[in-house]
């Protein structure tokens, strides 16, 4: 295993390892969603291939940030000591002095202190915990807390600007006095408005921004909705670099009504108060499928600003790691498409899709605030795992009509259009697998930026992405594949086609799914996260995605 890797085993980790070594660590400060404010979201990712360099710390969100950063330092720096003890410890090892000086006449109080403080500062790398390898300028916890958001991390991520997503780095700017540069914010234009308009307006914060006559400690970076119009130097569209070792790739999504609805139109009025997804269409219904096409949501996108009804904007982000090319996918809050007057995750999701037919796509952060008892009404914008699970089933279809197969026919063996993959069982870290090199094709999966460019030029070229396949496949295929009944926890008997033949289950093999924003209910009892959890594995067992999920805590490490 890679040094850090090893390291980190040693600490416990909670997430385990794959066979090749992660491109991306993760320290989660804050995995709920509140009403606890010292767990929100907040999360420090890197490349594993920077090795802890200046800068190569990326912030996405920070609602908790440096209280957090402190809390892990002071459970992994063996030296740390609180202001109180160690002062205690000065004041004893004085008076001991004292007393032999009292008896020598020689004053050593000065030696013996020293000698402590100098024994309790050894400025090495920790050896354990999320900052395992981080060589520490400092003795303190709180003054190496300070070091890692002045000088480690280079830009804030910000999904969206709900105040458990924000707080934590507002608060903080005030220790940014003695950076050399401003720290830079990225986000889509309506999360930087909300900022300089509601945060740092010399109301309910300095304006510490470059802008507007601001202080000059925090500027903006406007980051393209999808994409579209960026083009980095390489030639990739929709990146744009925003740390050492990482690019970004920001798409819009929705993120609940506004209490203040400037029109009436909806995709979803009139819907009922057991609604489920697992059991009803998901938006507009499909032949074949119980999910929503994604042209639901251009056609949102190409509303006039007159009959878009107002929602709270938030982002998902595609974070692609310089050096091997893979990518994590972490969302912020975001409502189901089927609830959304406005659906736009459909978009977000046909672009994961891409990704593990490539595989590069090592994982998803995504939340889930509240368990399956919650009604429709009361999700407030979020996701429950029943939820979750039909936005799952909408990739898992995506995945299904873009990954190739090889079909054994009677009486002769036929083949589909690989688009130079070859089939295999599972994506991720380590899983998939790369085509043999031969004359008239080109190794198209592996580290290679170009590589990537060129699989990818086949799969954006499609409006149908079902297309990738021939015509007399589409002509064989147009049988529905079999169907069969499974009833879920709430006893509603449901279309499982995913279990109904091998070849169509397990779509989603191997993608590891982490659960963050989980709202705590402050009672007795279960946590709610073990409830979540329960429910999305019994989800899985009917649907037989094929993915894992996993309840992100606070203070752990995860790799991908």
């Amino acid at each position: 295993m890679r040094g850090a890797e090893a390291d980190a085993a040693k600490a416990g980790d909670t997430h385990r390892f794959s066979s090749i070594a992660p491109a991306f660590h993760i320290i989660v400060l804050g995995a709920g969603g509140g009403p606890n404010e010292d767990n929100v979201t907040g999360l420090l990712v890197r490349s594993t291939a920077t090795n802890w360099r200046t800068g190569s710390l990326l912030a996405v969100d920070a609602g908790i940030h440096l209280a957090a950063i402190i809390r892990i330092l002071e459970e992994h720096i063996p030296w740390a000591t609180s202001r109180a003890t160690k002062h205690s410890s000065r004041v004893g090892l004085a008076e001991a002095s004292s007393a032999v000086t009292a008896r020598s006449g020689e004053d050593t109080t000065h030696d013996v202190v020293s000698l402590c403080e100098e024994s309790a500062n050894p400025k090495a790398g920790l050896s354990s915990g999320p900052f395992a390898n981080l060589e520490l300028p400092h003795d303190s916890a709180k003054a190496n807390g300070a070091y890692v958001i002045r000088e480690m991390i280079s830009t804030y991520l910000i999904t969206h600007p709900h105040l458990d997503h924000i707080s934590g780095f507002a608060i903080n700017t005030a220790a940014l006095q003695q950076t050399v540069q401003p720290k830079r914010v990225a986000a889509l234009p309506p999360t930087i408005d909300a900022l300089k308009t509601h945060i740092f307006n010399d109301v309910i914060w300095p304006n510490l921004t470059d802008e507007n006559g601001g202080v000059g400690l925090v500027t903006f970076l406007r980051l393209v909705d999808s994409g579209k119009n960026a083009l980095n130097d390489d030639g990739s569209c929709g990146y744009i670099e925003v740390c050492d070792g990482i690019s970004v790739n920001c798409w819009s999504v929705s993120h609940g009504q506004c209490t203040t609805t400037v029109t009436a139109r909806a995709s979803n009025t009139g819907v009922k108060k057991n609604f489920n997804p697992i059991t009803t269409p998901r938006g507009v219904p499909r032949s074949g499928s119980s999910l929503v096409s994604p042209k639901v949501a251009h056609e949102v996108d190409r509303m006039s600003p007159e009959d878009k009804i107002s929602v709270n904007d938030s982002a998902a982000f595609f974070l692609r790691d310089h050096s091997t090319g893979r990518e994590a996918l972490i969302f912020g809050d975001v409502e189901p498409d089927s609830l959304s007057p406005a659906p736009r995750t459909g978009r977000v999701w046909t672009e994961a899709a891409k990704r593990i037919v490539l595989g590069t796509l090592s994982g998803i952060l995504i939340e889930c605030s509240f368990e399956d008892s919650q009604p429709d009404e009361m999700l407030f914008g979020h996701l429950c795992p029943r939820h979750l699970v039909a936005e799952l089933q909408f990739l898992a279809e995506k995945v299904r009509s873009l990954r190739p197969t090889e079909e054994v026919l009677p009486q002769r063996k036929r083949k589909r259009r690989t688009l130079g993959i070859r089939p295999f069982e599972s994506h991720g870290v380590g899983s998939y697998q790369t085509p043999k090199p031969n004359k008239t094709r080109r190794n198209i999966i592996g580290n290679s930026r170009a590589s990537n460019q060129s699989i990818e030029k086949h799969l954006l070229a499609k409006e149908d992405f079902r297309g990738i396949v021939s015509e007399s496949d589409e002509e064989a295929n147009k049988t529905d594949p079999p169907k069969k009944t499974v009833s879920t926890t709430n006893g509603d008997s449901v279309s499982n086609w995913s279990s109904a033949s091998k070849e169509f289950a397990y779509p989603l093999k191997g993608l590891k799914v982490f659960i963050i924003h989980v709202k705590d209910i402050l009672k007795d009892g279960p946590e709610v996260s073990e409830t979540i959890l329960a429910q999305l594995q019994e989800h899985e067992k009917v649907f037989q995605l094929g993915c894992t999920f996993t309840i992100s805590q606070a203070g752990t490490s995860i790799w991908l």
